[in-house]
């Protein structure tokens, strides 16, 4: 009986340390996103896309935990803080607010773990190590703006954005392409993500009367503004929105008053009116299928796209770790760091990725593709 007892403990035993080392080598990812707030029309489909994932990568189970920071920096801090000391996170994903993912990225670098940014964060010289971008970087998407500008022979523009860290991001990295083709800033106006009029602001930019206007804000938000606009009197084919604005919720909100505007996007949004040697194109079809199938027609957008782009880089990132350390430990966080920053050429649905140690934008300046709204519909604006 006593052998039996000690056969039964063993197996007991065995087993446990089995179950333990499988969950150590499970792949944990804490993903901190605004599910309310002001930018949850952001996180909701990003979240969507989420679902999405696979279960395993190389072999090894994704424990994914999502938490809503409901837009707010001081919300995102704890998640991360949380993803860090207590659930012993691989990597963290987050958040699609600016200023929130901003907050996070101090976390992360005390951390040692790597953050995959779902917002175009510029963070200042020497911050930001372990944070990655899956957005296009302002200063990329800034490119097409400019060269259309050039082309149809705009000499002065206004600015109406947001009073944050993505505001403040177009402004500085449009500013010098700008200045360099002869494009004179005539007017700079701002409102919070909260606001829910821009009255004073539209009226001023519309006295300034600029030949272009660029509205720099997000999701269903950049309506409101665009809306306003219009409204005091301002050519709606005079008016361009960023890539914070690429989503069918600026036609939905926006109605008529979108019409003809234009809007700079990453390649997922339209992957299937692009050439066929565009490297996204048949990874953004790919990314539509799969997402209009799970949600319906028409509501896949660029926020569902970066989140179907991590799994794009974690898919070459995670093996190139695995060679070095196991999941779980501070050694393979700090693999996957460097795995990302040498992977190399790496397409994905909404660019090229080439991240390295000195940049971790990584976006090649092509990269960016210029829409405008006809009909309700999207349409490519061909580059010359």
């Amino acid at each position: 009986m006593h052998n039996i007892r000690s056969v039964i403990a063993a197996a007991a035993a065995l087993a446990a340390s089995l179950t333990v080392a499988t969950a150590r080598a499970d792949v944990t990812i804490g993903v901190s996103i605004s599910l309310t707030g002001p930018t949850s029309a952001l996180g909701i489909p990003t979240k969507n896309g989420i679902e999405l994932w696979p279960k395993t990568i190389a072999g090894e189970k994704l424990h994914v935990i999502v938490l809503d920071d409901a837009t707010d920096p001081t919300t995102a801090v704890k998640n991360t803080r949380r993803f860090i000391t207590e659930d012993k996170v691989d990597l963290i994903v987050g958040s699609v607010a600016t200023p929130v993912a901003a907050a996070m990225s101090d976390v992360a670098a005390e951390g040692q773990t790597v953050q995959l940014m779902l917002s175009p964060v510029n963070l200042p010289e020497g911050k930001g190590g372990w944070s990655f971008r899956m957005p296009q970087s302002t200063a990329v998407m800034a490119i097409p703006i400019v060269d259309q500008w050039k082309r149809l022979g705009v000499k002065t523009y206004g600015f109406l954005g947001y009073a944050d860290a993505y505001g403040e991001a177009w402004l500085k990295d449009l500013a010098p392409l700008a200045e360099k083709a002869g494009i004179k800033l005539v007017a700079t106006e701002r409102f919070a993500r909260s606001d829910t009029s821009v009255t004073g602001q539209a009226l001023k930019l519309v006295s300034a009367n600029p030949d272009a206007i660029l509205v720099v804000a997000s999701g269903s938000g950049a309506a409101m503004p665009h809306k306003g606009l219009v409204e005091r009197g301002y050519a709606k084919g005079k008016i361009y929105q960023t890539h914070g604005a690429a989503s069918f919720d600026l036609i939905r909100v926006g109605g008529a008053d979108v019409e003809g505007s234009y809007v700079v996007s990453g390649p997922a949004v339209v992957a299937g009116m692009l050439p066929d040697s565009n490297a996204s194109k048949a990874l953004g079809v790919k990314y539509i299928t799969e997402y209009e199938k799970a949600y319906g027609k028409g509501l896949a957008n660029q926020f569902g796209a970066h989140a179907f782009d991590v799994v794009i880089v974690l898919e070459k990132a995670i093996p190139m770790a695995l060679k070095k350390a196991k999941p779980g430990t501070k050694e393979f966080r700090a693999a996957l760091k460097d795995a990302l920053e040498t992977m190399g050429r790496t397409p994905v649905s909404q660019g090229v990725l080439n991240f390295t140690a000195a940049d971790h934008f990584g976006y090649t300046p092509e990269t960016g593709v210029m829409l405008t709204i006809a009909n309700g519909e999207w349409k490519v604006v061909p580059s010359k």
